[in-house]
């Protein structure tokens, strides 16, 4: 890209030419303050914070409206000058202050936004206090209905559109908008609705004022009393990075960090509002199942119980399930506890998906289960098939993600399954699963965009690999993908380490589940094996690890062990409680659907006498007589960077994997497709795991946002 010189006060430097003058100025070391300018959003030129001088111009220059491209040399063919900080500067700034302070109520000691409010910093610098020249009353604003998560306060407002820009071009809705002019402009919804998006809850941090608040959170704690923990979200399969406030046990709330390749500075609203879940429906002690009703117990008691029921149970009648919630460290615990009791009937995959084990039950590649493209990566892309899949319920960053490539370019994307709003364009291929075999032979029309793409890609989504025949799908996917250049040279358009086959994970755990092979052992039974056989008496024990995502009314009279953080369905069903920790009382180990290993770092203490999962698991295993070889977590991920390196590379998502055709031979196998239409699997999307079903603000979300209760427009 061409650069361009310029003189940034006194220091010369050389910016590209499509940087605005804003970013080409704090390139050069300069602050300048802004409120409209966003990175991410399109630019609004509205409040005129930034002003510059631009030595030689006729007046101030608002620095986020003008590109390096625009700011001409001086005649004599020296560098334009650019003053940030000299008198004429900062008398323009103090005067868009001064006009911004006119309407604003001195709200401050009851503002949500004090103490992080950008409009309180830059009054700090900008504002005149000993007088002002305006003395007509201040306008006030009715504050707007946006659903259960936004609260508003608009007489607040500067205009400064941030929150519009988001909706329209991030989100994808076109809920937000300005009405009126001037001094009459309003924020609204137009028809009083609700703000209907999955990442709603962003606006409130790009609220440069208080204006738009969080409403679960409103008039809860000031920023200053908060202790901040870096964690990792577990309420979808991203990975999303974010930071857990708490004060003394409790969570108030959870904000997004940077992170340029999982979720940007984005979070989805179930990540940032399903927080009040964790305080409510808590297992705070073990219990035991006396006559019918479950009993308070120590820990002494229900181990006793659990060691009496294994001792009489043989390993071919004893099975475990690993929950959507767990962190690699339980998962491994519980693993190494089963192989010493001799259990093969292990299964990761509550939901009955049909990956990470290969035709003759062996472990498949791990590329064969991953999202390979990257999430980053979505944006290079220019064919995308999804089946099976809504993103934008499944992994609303994501989605966005999607959208962005979308808006950027030329890219095809095309639907086999329930059409829905993705918030982009999509050519809507039908719910037959019969389709894929059409793209395979040649005769469907998208198969020719698929291979004439430079960088196509699939996403099979949870929709297409829990049915019965997702072997076949998963087969008819690799077809596709190596016949179109996604995965390797049999394409004619193969491009470098690119990789288009993705699977989108919806569970936590999943990817570490299936990397540390918590699948059926040789002659072991998976999920529905294990459900069948506790229903007709062959299996007498059944070890549940967070496990709520399945029908467990129907699981005989199988003795139910129970460890998890909520009373939710498995609780219910259980013999016997051991009350683990939630993500947010541990330190753990994700790995998100890209293959990406993150740290989730403990932020508060688990409730009563619950003990983090892992710990639970080495104290029962002596018990047990099978004593777990290690007794710290250090000793827990040595063992786990054995069993499988890459978790010694925290933070780093695996290079594009090998794309040879020989390593994907494996995946699924040829048969019968059903002929039952494709459906998504997530539907409610407020309500997926424990610790939503825990939280009155995603109950509030659900019956808002509900199907059954979308308003319509009239």
């Amino acid at each position: 890209m061409a650069t361009r010189k310029l003189i940034v006060d006194g220091k010369e430097i050389e910016a590209d030419e499509g940087l605005t003058l804003l970013q080409a100025c704090e390139q050069a070391g300069a602050e300048i303050p802004r409120f409209c300018f966003h990175e991410r959003l399109s630019v609004a030129g509205n409040c005129r914070m930034c002003l510059v001088e631009w030595v030689g111009a006729p007046k101030p220059q608002a620095s986020c409206a003008l590109q390096v491209k625009d700011i001409f040399p001086n005649k004599d063919g020296t560098p334009a000058k650019i003053n940030t900080t000299s008198p004429y500067a900062k008398k323009a700034r103090e005067g868009v202050m001064e006009f911004l302070l006119i309407n604003h109520p001195l709200d401050c000691p009851i503002c949500d936004q004090g103490g992080e409010c950008d409009l309180q910093d830059q009054a700090m610098g900008y504002g005149r206090a000993d007088f002002h020249r305006f003395n007509e009353n201040k306008r006030a604003v009715e504050d707007k209905y946006m659903g259960p998560l936004v609260k508003t306060i608009m007489t607040r407002c500067i205009q400064c559109t941030r929150c519009v820009r988001f909706a329209t071009e991030v989100a994808g809705v076109p809920d937000l908008g300005a009405t009126g002019r001037g001094e009459d402009m309003e924020i609204t919804t137009y028809l009083e609705k609700a703000f209907e998006s999955e990442l709603s809850g962003n606006v409130v941090d790009l609220c440069p004022v208080g204006a738009l608040t969080s409403k679960p959170y409103a008039f809860n704690a000031r920023p200053w009393e908060l202790k901040k923990t870096e964690s990792i979200d577990v309420m979808d399969a991203q990975g999303s990075n974010i930071r857990v406030d708490t004060r003394g046990p409790q969570v108030m709330r959870v904000l997004p960090r940077l992170n340029e390749d999982v979720n940007e500075e984005w979070i989805s609203d179930k990540a940032r509002h399903a927080c009040d879940g964790l305080s409510r429906q808590r297992l705070d002690r073990p219990y035991i199942r006396v006559n019918g009703k479950l009993k308070p117990a120590t820990w002494a008691e229900a181990f006793a119980a659990i060691a009496a029921k294994v001792k009489s149970a043989s390993g071919d009648r004893m099975a475990a399930i690993v929950g959507d919630l767990a962190a690699a460290e339980e998962i491994k615990a519980l693993k190494d506890l089963m192989t010493s009791l001799r259990v093969k009937n292990l299964d990761c995959r509550q939901d009955g998906a049909k990956i990470g084990a290969n035709s003759s039950g062996e472990k498949a590649p791990r590329q064969t289960y991953l999202f390979n493209t990257g999430i980053a990566g979505v944006e290079a892309a220019d064919a995308i098939l999804l089946v099976g899949a809504n993103p934008r319920w499944e992994a609303p960053v994501l989605n966005a993600r999607i959208r962005k490539a979308w808006l950027a370019g030329p890219v095809a994307i095309a639907n086999i399954g329930p059409a829905v709003d993705l918030t982009y364009k999509v050519e809507q291929l039908g719910t037959d699963v019969g389709i894929l075999a059409n793209i395979v032979n040649g005769t469907h029309a998208f198969a020719k965009v698929l291979k004439d793409a430079k960088r196509p890609m699939i996403i099979l989504g949870a929709g297409a690999i829990t049915r019965s025949d997702s072997a076949a799908i998963l087969a008819l996917a690799a077809r596709i993908a190596g016949d179109t250049g996604m995965i390797g040279p049999a394409g004619t358009h193969a491009d470098g380490g690119w990789n288009g086959f993705n699977i989108l994970h919806t569970a936590a755990s999943r990817v570490a589940g299936l990397d540390l092979g918590f699948l059926p052992g040789e002659g072991g039974r998976d999920l529905a094996a294990i459900l069948d056989g506790a229903q007709k008496g062959e299996i007498d024990f059944l070890y549940l690890l967070g496990a709520d995502e399945f029908d467990v009314a129907h699981l005989g009279r199988a003795f139910i062990v129970y460890q998890g953080s909520h009373g939710d369905a498995g609780a219910h069903h259980a013999d016997v409680i051991l009350p683990g920790a939630a993500y947010t009382e541990k330190d753990g180990t994700y790995i998100n659907f890209e293959g990406r290993v993150q740290q989730a770092r403990r932020a508060a203490f688990p409730p009563g006498e619950a003990k983090e999962d892992w710990a639970i698991l080495r104290a029962l295993s002596e018990v047990l007589g099978v004593k777990l070889p290690y007794d710290s977590r250090a000793q827990l991920l040595k063992a786990l960077e054995q069993d499988v390196t890459h978790f010694a590379v925290p933070g780093s998502a695996p290079v594009h994997a090998d794309t040879s055709a020989a390593t994907w031979g494996g995946i699924g196998q040829s048969g019968p497709l059903d002929s039952r239409p494709l459906t998504h699997t997530v539907t409610d999307y407020w309500l997926t795991n424990p610790i939503a079903r825990a939280s009155e603000t995603m109950a509030q979300c659900s019956r808002e946002f509900g199907a059954a209760n979308k308003m319509a427009a009239e």
